[in-house]
């Protein structure tokens, strides 16, 4: 019983960067796995980037087309996870969708929670 509510989305140029953000619901966010996913048209949805609960004590992963561009991080205090992306390309257009999972290695391949999603477009 996860309930994920996404924000940020919108038009960004090429080059700049922008926040998207998802609330749970809840009072055991902490307890969770988190993961933003995209998607874009004709393609299949795709991972982009994953954090541990509070006590995975494992370093988040990323997808090498967004590795060193793209920052995942969350407040648990808050109920929030976070994606700071920099350096936006066209090819990062896409419906991005937060996710969640009690286990790690699901929230990376088939989560069991997912949000709306939020339209991200980048023009050149």
């Amino acid at each position: 019983q996860v309930a994920l509510v996404e924000s940020g989305g919108g038009l960004v140029q090429a080059g700049g960067s922008l926040r998207l953000s998802c609330a749970a619901s809840g009072r055991s966010f902490a307890t969770v796995h988190m993961g933003w996913f995209r998607q874009a048209p004709g393609k299949e949805r795709e991972f982009v980037a994953a954090i541990g609960n509070a006590w995975s004590g494992v370093a988040p992963s990323y997808a090498d087309s967004v590795k060193g561009r793209f920052t995942i991080s969350r407040d648990n205090a808050k109920n929030t996870v976070y994606l700071q992306m920099s350096d936006l390309k066209p090819e990062d257009t896409a419906v991005y969708y937060c996710a969640a999972d009690g286990s790690l290695n699901l929230v990376r391949t088939s989560p069991g929670y997912w949000g709306q999603g939020t339209q991200v477009t980048v023009s050149s």
